[in-house]
């Protein structure tokens, strides 16, 4: 069995202090994914926005990005020009094993924000949540502030549709432009939240602008996070599953299995 090209894409020519911190790669589809530690992901973040590089953004797949990415061409543009992509799937550490490789460990978005919020209060940084279920990130900025008393945290919730509204996106870039947070963490759901980030958040004046998912209901209680023992043997999924089946099978039962048909294409070498 072929091991595939550790990066599938060409590397832009401008490259943040980030993407070069880290630049190791595994191609699992159409997505070319950081080899790193959750350790070394965190650090290298927190050291970008702490010297106030120039505007990067993270993005964290798990298998429902790399099924978006074998047909979502601009998403894969995005993807090619972000500055770090971490393992937040624990399928893309078997899709790796199959290929005979393997990343350090998984990078769960939920917790890189809850550390990165940690880290921000330490170092004197701003952060913004935007995003999230009505009230949600209001939800997680209360958790945090109660965790970290030091964070400066903002937040803003826009309404369903915005991203058709040129009204609502001119007011949301002039709230974060006025901000100006260290970090920007964008909670819209995929691809939505890679396609603002990369058409308006990293023009708005934050270091690192990151794609969190459902981090925020997680974090402000909206939603019940797997139990730990879930978490520690990869099937958060299921536990999703079983919570909320009507809004979930599709992405986990359907997506599952074309995600894993990508990665078995892909060890035949019958992918281009």
């Amino acid at each position: 069995m072929s091991s595939p090209a550790r990066s599938q894409v060409a590397e832009p020519l401008d490259q943040t202090p980030l993407r070069l911190s880290l630049p190791e790669r595994i191609g699992i589809g159409h997505a070319s994914v950081n080899k790193c530690s959750f350790q070394q992901a965190l650090y290298a973040i927190i050291g970008h926005a702490r010297a106030g590089g120039p505007p990067a953004y993270v993005i964290t797949p798990n298998a429902q990005h790399v099924v978006l990415l074998d047909t979502d061409i601009r998403l894969r543009e995005i993807y090619r020009e972000a500055d770090l992509v971490v393992p937040d799937g624990v399928s893309l550490l078997l899709a790796a094993r199959v290929f005979g490789d393997s990343f350090p460990e998984r990078v769960p978005g939920v917790a890189l924000f809850e550390n990165l919020c940690g880290l921000a209060a330490e170092n004197n940084l701003d952060v913004f949540l935007l995003g999230g279920r009505p009230g949600s990130a209001d939800l997680a900025a209360a958790k945090l502030k109660s965790l970290f008393p030091k964070l400066k945290v903002q937040t803003y919730c826009p309404p369903y549709g915005f991203e058709k509204n040129e009204l609502e996106l001119q007011r949301i870039a002039a709230i974060i432009a006025l901000a100006r947070p260290a970090l920007l963490f964008v909670a819209l759901g995929a691809p939505k939240q890679e396609y603002w980030i990369y058409d308006y958040g990293r023009k708005l004046g934050a270091t690192v602008c990151l794609g969190v998912g459902g981090s925020f209901e997680m974090v402000g209680g909206v939603v019940d996070r797997a139990p730990r023992w879930a978490q520690s043997i990869g099937c958060e999924w299921a536990y999703r599953l079983w919570k909320e089946p009507r809004r979930m099978w599709r992405r986990y039962l359907i997506g599952n299995l074309q995600f894993a048909w990508i990665v078995l294409q892909q060890a035949l070498g019958i992918r281009s």
